[in-house]
C-alpha cells in the first residue's frame, strides 16, 4: 500500500537549502534532472497531536544526542532559532534553513515505533 514518504519544503531559496541538506547534514541524493535534488531522509515516525489553532504540519529530525548534535551543527554555521527546551517526550530545539523555513531538532524520549 503505502511505501515512504515525500516531505516538500516550500522554501525562497530551493539552492540553498538544497546545499545545506547535501554539504552540512550529509544526506543522500538523486539528481532528478536540471539540478533538482531528492533526498534520502532518515528514517521517519508520524505523530497526531491535539490543536485548538489551525490544523498544520511540522517536520522535526531526531537524533541521540541533542548537544553533541547541536555543538556539530553550530560549527558547521548553523543558526539555532529556539533554545532548547524539555517538554516530557524529549529534548526540542529548532534551527533555520537558508531559504527562511525552520526545521525542528529533537531527541526523543519515547517509545521508539
Amino acid at each position: 500500500m503505502i511505501n515512504g514518504a515525500h516531505v516538500v519544503v516550500h522554501t525562497r531559496d530551493a539552492e540553498a537549502d538544497r546545499a545545506f541538506l547535501r554539504d552540512v547534514l550529509g544526506w543522500p541524493y538523486a539528481d532528478a534532472g536540471h539540478g533538482w535534488l531528492i533526498f534520502a531522509a532518515p528514517p521517519a515516525e508520524v505523530a497526531c497531536h491535539p490543536s485548538e489553532g489551525e490544523p498544520a504540519l511540522e517536520l522535526m529530525l531526531m537524533c541521540d544526542d541533542l548537544d553533541a548534535t547541536i555543538a556539530e551543527l553550530t560549527s558547521k554555521g548553523v543558526e539555532f532559532t529556539r533554545p532548547v527546551q524539555e517538554p516530557r517526550w524529549g529534548r526540542v530545539t529548532a534551527f533555520s534553513l537558508p531559504g527562511g523555513g525552520e526545521l525542528g531538532l529533537y531527541e526523543p524520549r519515547h517509545p521508539r515505533p
